[in-house]
């Protein structure tokens, strides 16, 4: 474990703050290293996930002697040591061929992580057309049931949207949206494959307002095998989940939120005497007491009268 570092400059101290909890957290960093043997399929794995993930995004260029699933600690220690919550280590082995492995931390201790053998790989360069730009968000979509029945790949998918989730956002501009990531979960047990596709959206002409959105196929491309996973504890789980008393939204009598995000209130309104209403002032509408009613009606008649009498 690292040891205790005391601030002696300003600058010091304004690094160890930025590093500490805050309400609103940064974006998450990743980190992306290589094992201490790796095959061209994984190299080309990795770039392709640092392109994805930049700027956000830490890359290891030298080789590292690190086995995930038997080092916690060195995890750990390279967590720490680079302020990321968020590792991909790549492999290669006879036992393991063309190895992936993808690790979240909370509070630069293991959360879960999840290995993956890499098949029939496409990587980006090998594939022409556009590519996304630098630091945007992706369009995720997840395709099968299992996704929301069976537990490994709920999290897989908790894990995946955690990955590629970036900045917190409050407004989308659709000018933004470029690349969209597929995810398909095929097979059962032992022979479950997550099938990873990358498209590049096009937005072309089609004679009126809304464009015509075509997906050509941007890279990487990957068949991913499920070989081991380490779930989430449960009460770490709960830690990570929680949400800090800042954030919470407060409760407001008669009024709710429905899935879609839409705003739903109830107005209580008292007893309405309509006695009381406040009308428009005609002199129809006006409350006259009996004399005065028959001093109008003498009036007429001899209005009346008096016509008749020229007549």
């Amino acid at each position: 474990m690292l040891r205790t570092v005391k601030p002696k400059n300003a600058r010091a101290k304004r690094f160890l703050k930025s590093r500490e909890a805050k309400v609103n957290e940064n974006p998450k960093n990743t980190l992306v290293v290589k094992g201490s043997s790796t095959s061209q399929v994984v190299t080309d794995a990795l770039k392709d996930l640092y392109a994805l993930k930049r700027p956000n995004a830490v890359n290891f260029s030298k080789k590292n002697e690190i086995k995930p699933f038997e080092e916690e600690e060195k995890l750990e220690f390279f967590s720490q040591k680079n302020d990321t919550s968020l590792m991909v280590v790549g492999s290669h082995s006879k036992k393991r061929p063309h190895n992936l492995t993808f690790i979240r931390m909370f509070n630069h201790q293991l959360l879960d992580m999840y290995e993956f053998g890499v098949e029939n790989a496409r990587c980006m360069s090998s594939m022409p057309g556009p590519k996304c730009a630098v630091g945007l968000k992706p369009l995720m979509t997840f395709q099968g049931e299992r996704f929301d029945t069976d537990d490994t790949l709920k999290a897989i998918k908790n894990y995946f949207l955690d990955f590629f989730n970036g900045e917190q956002t409050t407004h989308i501009n659709l000018a933004g949206l470029e690349h969209v990531i597929s995810l398909t979960a095929t097979g059962e047990g032992e022979n479950t494959r997550i099938l990873f596709r990358t498209y590049s959206i096009q937005m072309k002409k089609s004679g009126v307002k809304t464009p015509r959105v075509e997906l050509q196929e941007m890279g990487p491309c990957y068949d991913l095998k499920l070989r081991r996973s380490q779930l989430p504890k449960a009460d770490m789980w709960n830690q990570a989940c929680k949400m800090p008393k800042e954030l919470k939204p407060k409760k407001q009598k008669n009024i709710e939120k429905d899935e879609m995000g839409d705003t739903y209130g109830r107005v209580h309104l008292g007893k309405q005497e309509f006695a009381k209403i406040q009308t428009r002032k005609m002199k129809g509408l006006k409350k006259r007491g009996a004399d005065e009613e028959d001093e109008e009606n003498e009036a007429k008649r001899q209005k009346l009268s008096e016509t008749d009498d020229e007549e």
